[in-house]
C-alpha cells in the first residue's frame, strides 16, 4: 500500500501550475529576431584572409531586403520596363 506521503507528492506534481517563466509566442518571435547571427567574408584572392561581421537576424533580412530592391530596380531599367534608372 502507498504510503500517504508519496501519494500527496504525486498529486501536488501532477496538479503544478506551469513555470512562470515560460515565455509566449511572441516574446520567442521577437527573441528569434534579436539572434546574433555571425558570418564570415572571405577576402577575393586569399585563402585566409577575411573579416567576420555579427548582426541580429533582423539587420541581416533588412540589409538582403534593400539588396533586392535595388537589384530589381536595376533590372527593370535594363529590360525596358520603364521604372527609373537613376
Amino acid at each position: 500500500m502507498a504510503s500517504p506521503l508519496w501519494l500527496f507528492l504525486a498529486l501536488a506534481v501532477a496538479e503544478a501550475p506551469p513555470a512562470a517563466g515560460s515565455p509566449d509566442t511572441a516574446e520567442k518571435a521577437a527573441d528569434a529576431r534579436d539572434k546574433m547571427i555571425c558570418k564570415k567574408f572571405i577576402e577575393t584572392g586569399s585563402l585566409v584572409k577575411g573579416k567576420r561581421v555579427c548582426k541580429t537576424k533582423a539587420e541581416w533580412e533588412h540589409e538582403r531586403d534593400n539588396m533586392r530592391a535595388g537589384y530589381n530596380t536595376s533590372a527593370s531599367c535594363q529590360t525596358g520596363n520603364g521604372g527609373s534608372c537613376f
